[in-house]
């Protein structure tokens, strides 16, 4: 018998959620995603250095001040590893817009279009790029405009029905929700272990899932955030997943025979829910968890794409 993991790509695509190009050759996923902290880790790395000294470069040549200088360089050094992945997986890579541009919908389009634009000179089709914005409601409209002009997204932070409704509805061209920072939040206020299949972000992607398949919405379903490779297991199925190195390490030592779990030909009837921002903001602020998760998200993110910031500032400095 295969492995776990060439047991579970015949009903999934794997996608690695790393920014170490080692691990993305070693496992040979599909596509690759990226996020501010996974950059920011990489990008301390000696291994990795020609990357960060190329954006500095680049930013010092296109930017008129110190602060463009900064902005462009952390642009470009994105970019320069969204390249590098680009060379070893077949399909997409997953970029990420600031952060800190979450609540503002013509920055994350403006912002988006000058990730484009490096990818283009760079030789590289934006149908290969996905870009990463938060599922706030500003977030998904910026999407929403950006796919009308090709623009391919990415939903990240999603922890509820509300916000996948409102992303298909916009015409996204996927979401991830998160299922470890949910099971993180109830395992927390409940104090208590959830077996897989009882596990609430497991159960918060297939009833995703569920609503995306039985109402034909096009908008992908990518599964993100893994504790536990029990979790990947029992959303066997999905459109796609993204998984850490870790886990698809534990995934290619197992022998555990995978099953399907998820079958878009067996999606169940369920209500069709209107999704306007009033709508949108109410549900989400009468969902402890993923008001709570969103916003920690975010701010997480944003610490970590500051640091890196800084670092990169003070190089341009020097």
């Amino acid at each position: 018998m295969s492995n776990s993991l060439e047991q579970y790509k015949k009903f999934t695509t794997v996608v690695s959620d790393t920014g170490d190009f080692d691990s993305i050759q070693k496992y040979k996923p599909q596509d690759s995603t990226t996020n501010p902290s996974l950059i920011s880790t990489a990008a301390q790395l000696p291994q990795y250095q020609r990357l960060v000294e190329e954006a500095i470069s680049y930013g010092k040549e296109h930017g008129k001040d110190e602060n463009q200088k900064t902005s462009i360089a952390m642009d470009k050094l994105a970019v320069n590893f969204g390249l590098e992945i680009l060379k070893i997986v077949p399909g997409r890579v997953s970029t990420e817009v600031d952060a800190r541009l979450s609540f503002d919908t013509e920055a994350t389009i403006a912002k988006a279009r000058e990730l484009i634009a490096l990818y283009k000179d760079a030789g590289i089709d934006k149908e290969r790029i996905l870009i990463k914005v938060a599922s706030t409601w500003e977030g998904i409209q910026a999407a929403k405009e950006l796919e009308k002009e090709g623009i391919h997204c990415n939903l990240t932070l999603l922890f509820s029905l509300g916000q996948a409704i409102a992303c298909a509805e916009a015409g996204v061209t996927l979401i991830s929700p998160f299922v470890g920072r949910i099971t993180d939040f109830y395992k927390q206020k409940e104090g208590k272990n959830y077996p897989a299949h009882e596990d609430p972000g497991v159960i918060s992607v297939k009833n995703i899932f569920n609503y995306y398949k039985y109402h034909g919405y096009k908008t992908v379903v990518m599964g993100a955030s893994f504790r536990t490779k029990e979790q990947v297991l029992e959303l066997a199925g999905c459109d796609l997943l993204t998984v850490s190195p870790a886990l698809l390490e534990e995934l290619a030592q197992s022998n555990i025979e995978v099953t399907q779990k998820l079958d878009a030909t067996k999606a169940t009837a369920v209500p069709k829910q209107p999704m306007d921002e009033k709508t949108f903001r109410w549900e989400l602020n009468e969902d402890e968890m993923a008001t709570v998760k969103l916003s920690d998200g975010i701010r997480k993110f944003a610490a970590d794409l500051k640091k890196l910031e800084d670092s990169i500032k003070a190089r341009i400095k020097a």
